[in-house]
């Protein structure tokens, strides 16, 4: 990858020789590497076995998760934040591994939409809950800095499985818990 990067230096007009750049292309590989090791985590080992029994059958909620994804059409960053709720039906999952589960998939090559289902289906799978619901908020890096150059803009995308599908009061007791 160090040598794919020194020819990108090179092809954008600047000198890889030079002082500052020298190191670049392998900082750049690491950089990406780091970026991406979503393809080198399972959800078997994020969650490591931390799924405990429990007689809790209420709405639980992990809110402001920051994520730090890449759009896979411009290899652009994006940046905000996901909220995950799950209804547990016998057993829960550990706190910090709702987070590592956002991180897994944020961690690749991404579309918000294909992440937010991503995680949604993931917690499902893990939780075996009655419903799931995901909020992802975030600004992308492609729209901001180039094309319509809008600062502002944040795309917002939900995934409403099971009980959060069918249930509006379910549905509504999240988003509102939200805010």
């Amino acid at each position: 990858m160090q040598n794919e990067f020194k020819k990108l230096i090179e092809l954008i007009g600047e000198d890889p020789t030079r002082e500052g750049l020298v190191k670049t292309p392998e900082r750049a590989a690491k950089a990406l590497d780091f970026l991406t090791q979503g393809y080198h985590q399972t959800l078997d080992e994020i969650v490591n076995n931390a799924v405990f029994e429990s007689d809790s059958d209420e709405m639980v909620i992990v809110k402001n998760i920051e994520l730090y994804s890449m759009c896979e059409h411009h290899m652009l960053p994006f940046i905000g934040q996901c909220h995950v709720a799950y209804l547990p039906r016998g057993k829960v999952i550990g706190l910090s591994k709702v987070a590592r589960i956002v991180d897994m998939y944020a961690r690749r090559l991404q579309i918000q939409e294909n992440l937010t289902k991503q995680i949604a289906d993931a917690v499902l799978q893990v939780t075996d809950g009655q419903g799931v619901g995901v909020v992802v908020e975030s600004r992308h890096l492609c729209m901001m800095m180039r094309g319509v150059q809008k600062q502002n803009s944040t795309m917002t995308t939900s995934m409403m499985l099971g009980r959060f599908k069918k249930d509006i009061n379910t549905r509504n007791e999240f988003l509102s818990l939200l805010r």
